[in-house]
Order: C-alpha cells, then sequence, then structure tokens
C-alpha cells in the first residue's frame, strides 16, 4: 500500500519536509500538524499533499505524530512572543564575553519550549567556542535545551528581510525563495552582466539569487545566436556581429558602410555557411572528372524516346476505325 505523504513546513517562507499521514488520513492542506524531527518535535503547516511521492532518503518516511490541537497553535504562539526577549539576553551575554565578529541573529522556541535554539553568523573563518555563552544561557533558561547553531550569510539575509537592491520592498529570499541555488560568476557572464561588485552582489555579501532565474534561457538563445565578431549576411547586406540580446532573439550588426542595424534572428544568416553552399554550387560534380558534367541534363536519347508517348491513343483511334468499316 502506497503511503499517504504530506509536505510540512516549519516557517512561512522555508524548505518543505515529507512526512507520512497514513495515520492521519483526514489531514488537508492548510492544517497544521506535531511532527517528530532531529530538533525534537515541532509544528508545521502542511502545504502540500505528494499524489505520487519519491522514494524517501532513509528508508522510510518519519510519521505525523497527530493533527495539531487549539491547544498546540496557542502553546507555539506564547513560546514564539519570548523569542525576541531570549535573542536580546543573548546579545547582551555576547557582548559581556567580548565575541568579536559573532551575531546573534534569532532565537527559535520548539513549539512546546522544550528546545532553544540560537541562531548566529559569524564572519571568522573557522568554528567559534561558544560554550561559554551556551551555559551561560542554559543557567538563564533552564528549561528548555539550548542549542547554538550557526548559519550563513543569505539566511541571515532570509531572517532579516528588508528592500532589494533591484528597489522591491521584500528581498527574493524573503518573499519566495525556499531553497537556496548554487551561483557562479558565469552565470553573470552569460547574461552580459556587469562583474562590477556592485551590480552582482546582493545585500548579504554573496552573488544575486536572481542571477540564477534567466540563466538557461540565456544559454539555449545564444546556441542559435551567432557570437559576437562573426561575419553574416542580413537585409541590408554583409556586416559584422557587435552585439546579441538572447530574450529578443536578435543580434546588432555594424554592415560594411559603417551603419549599426538590429536584426533579428530569422534575418540573419551566417556568412561562411553562405559561401560555402556558393562555392558547392559552383564546383563541378564529383562524379564526372573532366569533362562537362551532364548531372541533371536531359540526354538525346531521352529526347527521341518523349515523341513515342501518345503511340497508344493513335492505336486505339485505328482500332476503332477498322469496327465502324466492318459494321457498314
Amino acid at each position: 500500500m502506497q503511503p499517504f505523504v504530506v509536505g510540512v513546513r516549519f516557517q512561512k517562507i522555508g524548505k518543505v519536509y515529507h512526512f507520512d499521514a497514513s495515520q492521519s488520513p483526514d489531514v488537508k492542506i492548510g492544517d497544521f500538524a506535531v511532527v517528530e524531527t532531529s530538533r525534537g518535535r515541532q509544528l508545521g503547516e502542511i502545504v502540500q499533499i505528494l499524489q505520487d511521492p519519491p522514494r524517501p532518503p532513509e528508508g522510510s518516511w518519519k510519521p505525523i505524530i497527530r493533527p495539531a490541537t487549539p491547544r498546540d497553535l496557542v502553546l507555539r504562539q506564547s513560546w514564539q512572543q519570548k523569542e525576541i526577549e531570549a535573542m536580546v539576553n543573548c546579545r547582551a551575554k555576547a557582548a559581556e564575553l567580548k565575541l568579536d565578529g559573532v551575531k546573534i541573529v534569532a532565537a527559535e522556541y520548539s513549539f512546546d519550549g522544550s528546545r532553544l535554539s540560537f541562531l548566529y553568523s559569524t564572519e571568522t573563518e573557522g568554528k567559534v567556542d561558544l560554550k561559554k555563552l551556551r551555559s551561560m544561557m542554559q543557567r538563564i533558561y533552564p528549561r528548555a535545551q539550548v542549542e547554538m547553531r550557526q548559519i550563513g550569510p543569505r539566511d541571515v539575509a532570509k531572517i532579516l528581510g528588508g528592500m532589494g537592491a533591484c528597489g522591491l520592498e521584500t528581498r527574493c529570499c524573503s518573499m519566495f525563495l525556499t531553497e537556496f541555488s548554487p551561483i557562479s560568476i558565469k552565470m553573470a557572464k552569460e547574461q552580459g552582466i556587469s562583474l562590477t561588485p556592485t551590480e552582482i552582489t546582493g545585500m548579504c555579501g554573496r552573488l544575486r539569487c536572481c542571477l540564477v532565474y534567466e540563466y538557461e534561457q540565456y544559454v539555449e538563445a545564444r546556441k542559435s545566436l551567432p557570437k559576437r565578431g562573426k561575419m553574416v549576411e542580413t537585409p541590408g547586406g554583409e556586416g559584422k556581429v557587435i552585439d546579441i540580446f538572447p530574450l529578443k532573439m536578435s543580434v546588432l550588426v555594424e554592415l560594411n558602410s559603417g551603419v549599426r542595424q538590429e536584426y533579428p534572428h530569422a534575418d540573419v544568416q551566417p556568412y561562411d555557411e553562405l559561401q560555402a553552399l556558393r562555392q558547392k554550387a559552383q564546383a563541378p560534380c564529383d562524379k564526372h572528372e573532366g569533362g562537362e558534367c551532364d548531372c541533371g541534363k536531359v540526354k538525346p536519347e531521352q529526347k527521341a524516346e518523349q515523341p513515342a508517348e501518345p503511340a497508344p491513343r493513335q492505336q486505339k483511334r485505328s482500332s476503332r476505325r477498322k469496327k465502324r468499316r466492318g459494321n457498314n
């Protein structure tokens, strides 16, 4: 029997994790459920129902413990209200210990308050010893299991939010991105974007996530467009490609007359290929060495045989005449 697999999200804009809901078949999208995770029991929202679930990564899907009750929702909300206070206390203790380069970004309680996680980022390379800070916070919050969890600069930007470099009031990572795709400088080069750090770097100090949005379209378009510096044939004559516009599927050509004109891809043909076709059309046939090539020409024998085609009609007419004479 195929398990009833659902997707659960623990944050508003967060990664979706899959769980087996066979023991709670009545759950639907929008419901909340209590599940067991590597960080203890968590309360998450069901945002997806998988009709054809993939294979589980670790042998089998973890089951949903039970659907959330109104008491669970109120309990989680009460602990969430205490997260800001915990974060402020942790920042104060980090300042007392003079932990330079360590920034406490946020604090997260589990839905029942049994676990308290402090999310931090650091500018120094390698691990930072936060045992003293953790022990101090454990004494302040003895009822919860305190842990320190390091996150990357992109996760920091996702939590803090703010205006994007493009002018949007909310950054992409805080608005809809659930996972961060790998981004390279090659993506910026392929799209013809300036490699100035301020042009390709986001607020997190890393390459902008939006560089991956149109990258595949640029790659596919460039496969059919001529490269810069290539000679092409256009309705206005021969010229050299000086720029390409992949999303418009057009090129900017500098004609031999010095005029620059933009042409769509359909009106541009590679000069080298046209020259090769012209030379091939003018070259003699490969099958005949010496002498004139007669491929495609009508031979004299064929011309002599052509008038013989109407002969059957004449035979039919003569036979009809003989029949008429016999009847008379």
